[in-house]
């Protein structure tokens, strides 16, 4: 069907390329999968996927890079596959632009949830077909010192300059935005940004927030430790 979801799969294990892709299939989406990462960034270029799913080790162009490369061109949604839960392979893929990360050997059912979890805030629903994606702060342009958000156009501005943020950091701004000054905790920003019904790795809020402190300002964001982040007013 013309609505369903692509998805880029990059992976060089040929057991669970194959298997993971028939899984996907079955759900409704449309996968494109590739065993190595140069292959992976010309079928990105070539297919112009709604979602990447890529393995950290592969070979060619590690995923790591991949996303850096996709990062470059695109604010396309990125899940990176990762055989270890360490805290290097986690924190480079985020760093490099990804949205999420799944640890491998991993479930079908919960690597569909997460895609369809991160499909949802880019305003896909799972499976494929569109759905509107509801904001958490709306109403016009809000503006915190150098810092000006416009909820309704999605733009964001700093010191009357544009500044790029992936739709994740986007929503991640906005949560901050509806409440400036009310300190936000990682699990209720987990809760509302990614979209996780249940306990999530906080390291994806605090790397994304990290990105985020560095386009709008490091001291925009406040750290309240023990508690989690607070945007100043």
């Amino acid at each position: 069907m013309a609505d369903q979801t692509h998805v880029l799969f990059v992976e060089d294990d040929d057991v669970i390329r194959e298997a993971t892709q028939l899984a996907l299939e079955r759900d409704g989406f449309v996968v494109t999968a590739m065993p190595d990462g140069l292959s992976g960034l010309e079928a990105f270029r070539t297919d112009r996927p709604d979602i990447a799913l890529l393995d950290v080790m592969v070979p060619g162009l590690d995923g790591v890079s991949l996303c850096r490369r996709i990062r470059d061109e695109s604010t396309v949604p990125v899940i990176m596959l990762s055989a270890r839960a360490d805290s290097i392979d986690v924190v480079l893929g985020l760093e490099a632009g990804a949205d999420d990360y799944v640890t491998k050997p991993f479930d079908g059912a919960v690597l569909v949830a997460r895609i369809r979890a991160v499909l949802r805030r880019f305003g896909h629903a799972g499976g494929g077909r569109a759905e509107e994606s509801d904001s958490p702060a709306s109403g016009g342009m809000l503006a915190f010192g150098d810092l000006e958000v416009d909820t309704e156009g999605m733009e964001v501005r700093r010191a009357g300059q544009p500044v790029a943020l992936t739709p994740t950091e986007m929503r991640l701004l906005l949560e901050f935005s509806s409440a400036p000054g009310t300190v936000l905790s990682r699990d209720k920003l987990l809760e509302r940004v990614w979209d996780y019904g249940w306990g999530g790795d906080t390291r994806v809020v605090d790397v994304h927030v990290q990105r985020l402190r560095q386009k709008i300002g490091q001291d925009r964001i406040e750290t309240v430790r023990g508690f989690g982040y607070k945007l100043k007013a």
